[in-house]
């Protein structure tokens, strides 16, 4: 099916003014006793979205995307979430890669994957985060789980059928056991899928004479174990212990088509490469806390030490078919990539009876990767083999005091970080990165009561986006000849510094965010002049500047809830290699509107896009996505819902951008037109489980 764009966004711009209209007749002065804007619900009835200064909080259990299995799947429904084409990674818009925390607890995408949905509550997306959210991250992801407090037992066992190109299955359980202080939960889920993608990339470098394009393709077996489990037990009202583990265990096979043009000065070559994949990743991750209440001294004191290991193996063979000619072995690339990361922490917090709150600790981290490279090449007879290692030690103290003076809530933080990092390859004798650095996050907060319906939010962060170990690795993906996806062992942190004045009238927000970031990392091109490939990577631009203007509109009108998010941003990103173009205004846009209709039906139609984005380097497309569900509850055990996303096949990504003197223009495809189907039957029942359990590495979302 096929729609032209301006008919969509017609469409997208007639239900926003259905919602302007129907929010007009439908306001009424509300009820101001008590009333301090915290957080403000969106109606008197539970609703699914509420909004307090832009940050939004999504209930989960209590709508249709408690339906959802894939809690990545999850979140790309969601407001301001936007998830990568590979689903590895998270962004929110304005802000970048948040951090996530399940539960009040650091986490990572793993720990994200291993999360079963049927288990989790609410989800707020934070854009303003205190220190005590660490200093790596501008926005939060906080994930609450279901709590419950009787003896009891409760088992979810779900299925999903997921038709795209392919079919794609998705079975699992999920059960929760109480009994006196101890409890236990247990979750297991086994996805057999076949995800397919498709990109092109044509590019010219000048000083070479080389003009070049691609079109490739994969499939992907694929065949995924998540599991996860831990004992709680409580102590006494105060004190309690808890011990978890989970993990993902993945196993791909997936074949690479890719067909090649390229021009070198007079030299014309059309190839097809075919290369054969195999890649198994594997974490793990477990942890063990102990909470205490020390008494003579009324603080709280908790202690935290967890182990995570992430290793990955990827077997590739190559063959290269010359213009028609016959296929011949090119390669066989032999790669492995190893991390193991320890953590301990030490939190302590005092409450005093003036409303002030006193938290301050310390956090220690060790991470140790290898990288094993073996590429044997048929062409030349030769074998090329090399060990990567790499450490990274943080050391960390911080200490935050929060509270309440008259109609101002406030929160100030500090916190010291000291990183140590060295890297070499095996085969030097010296150290290709020894770094040593220290450095400050302030973090403050401010927040003041006009009257009852209105509030003035204001706040002041700097912070920190370290790259993932991977990025730091030696893998590589040979696309081509003449291309290969690579990695960049040079890259160094990101650097954030961020203000933002927020004001709330009742339940609609506007906000306006300011901010600057130091070695922001992006898509850079290297040439190899002698061999005549290029290598596709991240670096560190120079800088990245600009604002975001940011509206929050919901409302509710009889059976019909709709949340409006409008954000106009404007972002900068330069640097001396790169050509500069323009850094224009662009508009992202975000519609849920959820219809509750006869016989417990659940209906959802929701929309998200922006408009064409121009960012000085690069420059992206328009999008338009539109998704629905239905869903309905049978008695109180069953639960079925049929789901259609990418109605109109719109996920589309189209890249332009010119650095190291090579321009780029790529267009990338994204599996997302999906019709799916899920059923969900519970038996037994959990009423407000006191299971707590606390991530104590602050790098877990870089482990991949």
């Amino acid at each position: 099916m096929t729609i032209y764009l301006p008919v969509k966004l017609l469409l997208a711009l007639l239900l926003f003014s259905l919602s302007f209209i129907a929010n007009a007749q439908n306001e009424t002065p509300k009820d101001s006793v008590s009333n301090e804007l915290n957080e403000v619900v969106i109606s008197q009835n539970k609703k699914t979205f509420t909004n307090s200064n832009g940050n939004i909080k999504v209930d989960v259990a209590n709508s249709v995307y408690n339906s959802i299995l894939d809690p990545v799947e999850l979140l790309s429904k969601l407001p301001l979430v936007q998830i990568s084409s590979d689903r590895e990674s998270i962004s929110i818009v304005g802000k970048g890669n948040p951090l996530i925390y399940i539960d009040n607890q650091k986490a990572g995408m793993n720990d994200l994957n291993a999360l079963a949905v049927s288990d989790i509550k609410t989800i707020e997306i934070i854009q303003n985060p205190s220190s005590k959210y660490e200093a790596e991250g501008r926005a939060v992801i906080l994930i609450t789980r279901k709590l419950s407090k009787k003896d009891s037992f409760k088992m979810d066992i779900f299925e999903t059928a997921s038709f795209k190109k392919y079919c794609n299955n998705y079975l699992g359980f999920n059960s929760s056991f109480k009994k006196n202080k101890l409890e236990w939960k247990a979750s297991f889920n086994y996805n057999k899928l076949e995800p397919w993608e498709s990109h092109s990339i044509a590019y010219q470098i000048p000083q070479a004479q080389i003009i070049s394009s691609y079109d490739v393709s994969a499939v992907t077996k694929r065949n995924k174990y998540i599991f996860g489990g831990g004992l709680f037990y409580k102590i006494n009202d105060e004190d309690y212990f808890s011990v978890n583990v989970n993990g993902r265990w993945q196993n791909d096979t997936f074949d690479i088509n890719a067909f090649t043009f390229n021009k070198n000065q007079d030299q014309e070559n059309h190839v097809y490469t075919f290369s054969d994949n195999t890649s198994d990743k594997n974490f793990i991750n477990s942890f063990l806390n102990y909470s205490k209440k020390l008494k003579t001294i009324d603080t709280k004191l908790f202690i935290g030490l967890q182990g995570s290991n992430f290793n990955q193996h990827l077997w590739t063979l190559v063959e290269n078919n010359f213009n028609n000619t016959r296929p011949e072995l090119s390669q066989n690339r032999d790669q492995k990539f190893n991390v193991d990361v320890f953590s301990g922490r030490i939190d302590l917090e005092k409450k005093f009876k003036n409303d002030m709150n006193w938290e301050y600790g310390g956090l220690y981290s060790a991470a140790k990767s290898k990288s094993d490279y073996d590429v044997f090449d048929f062409e030349k007879n030769e074998n090329t083999n090399f060990d990567y290692n790499f450490k990274e030690e943080n050391a960390a103290v911080y200490s935050q005091l929060s509270g309440k003076i008259k109609k101002v809530n406030f929160s100030v933080g500090l916190r010291v970080e000291n990183t140590n990092v060295n890297g070499k390859y095996s085969t030097e004798s010296s150290s290709q990165i020894d770094k040593n650095y220290t450095n400050l996050f302030p973090k403050t907060q401010f927040s003041f009561s006009i009257d009852s319906s209105k509030s003035v939010s204001i706040d002041y962060s700097k912070s920190i986006s370290r790259p993932n170990y991977s990025s730091l690795s030696m893998i590589g993906v040979y696309i081509n000849p003449y291309f290969i996806y690579g990695s960049n062992i040079n890259l160094v942190p990101t650097f954030m510094d961020v203000i933002s004045v927020a004001f709330q009238y009742h339940d609609k927000s506007v906000k306006l965010t300011l901010y600057q970031n130091k070695n922001p990392v992006y898509q850079d091109f290297v040439f190899d002049d002698a061999s005549n490939v290029l290598t596709f990577s991240e670096k560190n631009f120079q800088k990245e500047s600009g604002y975001n203007i940011e509206f929050t509109l919901p409302f509710t009108y009889k059976i019909w809830t709709n949340t409006n998010s409008l954000v106009f941003a404007t972002n900068k990103i330069e640097d001396d290699l790169a050509l500069f173009n323009s850094s224009k205004t662009y508009l992202y846009y975000y519609s849920n509107n959820t219809f509750k209709l006869p016989k417990d039906f659940t209906f959802v139609l929701s929309f998200w896009g922006s408009t064409k984005q121009k960012e000085g380097v690069f420059e992206r497309n328009a999008k338009l996505i539109f998704d629905m569900s239905l869903a309905r509850s049978f008695g109180k055990n069953w639960n079925c819902t049929l789901n259609y996303n990418d109605i109109f096949k719109n996920t589309i990504y189209t890249e332009r951008f010119t650095i190291n003197n090579i321009g780029s223009r790529a267009r990338y495809l994204v599996d997302a037109n999906e019709f799916s189907i899920t059923l969900r039957y519970s038996f037994g029942k959990i009423k407000d489980s006191e299971y707590k359990e606390k991530s104590v590495n602050e790098n877990e979302n870089r482990i991949r």
